[in-house]
């Protein structure tokens, strides 16, 4: 969230930027009440001290009337500070709920709109748009796990329902493939490997900004319990340093977690949605950052290029979009979509995103780090990015690796994981 102060002294700047970002947060109810709380505190502070003046005197008394007097008028102080303690108490519940739902702002350079309409594309890929012969028509992946006996969505809705699936066959092997061929990557590049849990914390969840989320939440929650199904990696990694104070000799921290991930996907549907593009359940190996301030500007573009990296060498194409103000999510300062291209759907699909969430998820958190020499300590800034999403890669895969014979050849960067380099019957 952003810091309160910030919010007092910015009030245009946040109320201007929760429009840009299509979010209705109350920013002038957060300045009325803080009017009214630091009024109140001052109410507090006076009655504190008279409180001080009477206990001190009663020692003075000269009679046991005059004590029992001066002990009845501090019962009475006591009872009021009681009373505004509580009401201040209320203004900064209220003032914190509004507080957690304005979004932090947005890099200045990001494009301003509602939704991802609104996206700016900004780069492409090294792999060209594939090019067949006049007349062929490519398959959709969820034609071709036909096809091939690979996926078995019948199977998954009868067993968990709609949006689940059975990976069978090559798909198995090419889902743990995807899964080695980043996991080497990235502890290449001196990412720490995790497998992380499958459930957090709704504190994590809500610390990291997902949730509350009202109508469109995407979090499946265990009932009669405070833990939730994670959407991400992201979740988990973020929650590692949730109430801790760190040396800042030890930043940056760089994590890269394997982990399912479950969402809801409510009020999904249509072509975009076929097959395992939008599904409830999938796999993922997610990249985490925490730093220190002044390098989270370079880990960014450092995690769009890994990403940018992986999907080179999976040989698809991709173009890489500056994601619109709208589209931006509450924690995300600024955000970068990698969309691949699917010959499925002749378009482009998202298939990672790559944000820089400032000291926005560290303040709720409660994630920080101290400089040593230095008084008090400061909150962290957090970074993450998607570096495989096995079900959209896995996608992305098959339908650009399907040739004009039916077979389906897998990209030299996945063979040194694979028994087989095509899918042939």
């Amino acid at each position: 969230m952003l810091d309160r102060k910030f919010i007092l002294e910015n009030v245009d700047a946040v109320k201007l930027n929760c429009q840009n970002r299509n979010v209705v947060a109350d920013v002038d109810r957060f300045v009325e009440l803080e009017g009214e709380r630091r009024s109140k505190q001052r109410e507090l502070e006076a009655l504190n001290q008279e409180s001080n003046v009477i206990a001190k005197s009663i020692g003075k008394c000269q009679t046991q009337e005059e004590r029992d007097a001066k002990k009845d008028e501090g019962r009475v102080i006591r009872e009021k500070i009681a009373a505004l303690q509580q009401e201040v108490k209320d203004l900064e519940t209220e003032q914190g709920v509004i507080q957690r739902s304005i979004p932090n702002m947005a890099h200045p350079d990001c494009p301003i709109g509602n939704d991802d309409a609104s996206n700016k594309v900004v780069c492409y890929g090294k792999t060209p748009l594939p090019q067949w012969s006049e007349g062929f028509k490519p398959l959709d992946h969820v034609e071709l796990a036909e096809k091939y006996d690979l996926i078995d969505f019948e199977g998954g809705a009868r067993v968990a329902g709609a949006g689940f699936y059975f990976l069978k066959n090559e798909a198995v092997l090419l889902e743990l493939a995807l899964e080695q061929f980043a996991i080497n990557k990235l502890v290449k590049k001196g990412f720490t490997p995790t497998i992380t849990p499958d459930l957090a914390k709704n504190s994590v969840l809500q610390g990291t900004g997902y949730i509350p989320r009202g109508n469109e939440t995407q979090i499946y929650t265990i009932e009669n319990t405070d833990l939730s199904l994670i959407a991400t990696a992201e979740i988990t990694l973020g929650g590692l340093l949730a109430g801790e104070t760190i040396d800042s000799e030890r930043l940056p921290l760089k994590f890269c977690g394997v982990s399912h991930c479950f969402r809801t996907e409510a009020g999904a549907a249509g072509r975009a949605s076929r097959g395992l593009y939008r599904v409830h359940q999938f796999s993922k190996v997610e990249m985490f950052v925490f730093c220190l301030p002044d390098q989270s500007e370079a880990f960014h573009q450092g995690l769009l290029a890994i990403e940018r990296e992986i999907f080179d060498e999976l040989e698809i194409p991709y173009q890489v979009v500056d994601t619109a103000t709208g589209d931006l999510g509450g924690p995300a300062y600024r955000k970068f979509d990698i969309e691949a291209w699917m010959p499925g759907r002749n378009t482009y699909g998202e298939v990672t995103s790559t944000s820089n969430c400032t000291d926005y998820q560290a303040r709720r958190l409660n994630a920080r780090y101290k400089v040593k020499g230095e008084k008090g300590s400061n909150f962290v800034h957090t970074l993450n990015g998607t570096a495989v999403a096995i079900s959209r890669a896995l996608l992305a895969v098959l339908e650009m690796g399907q040739q004009e014979d039916g077979t389906i050849v897998m990209p030299a960067a996945l063979r040194p994981y694979l028994p087989f380099e095509r899918i042939a019957r």
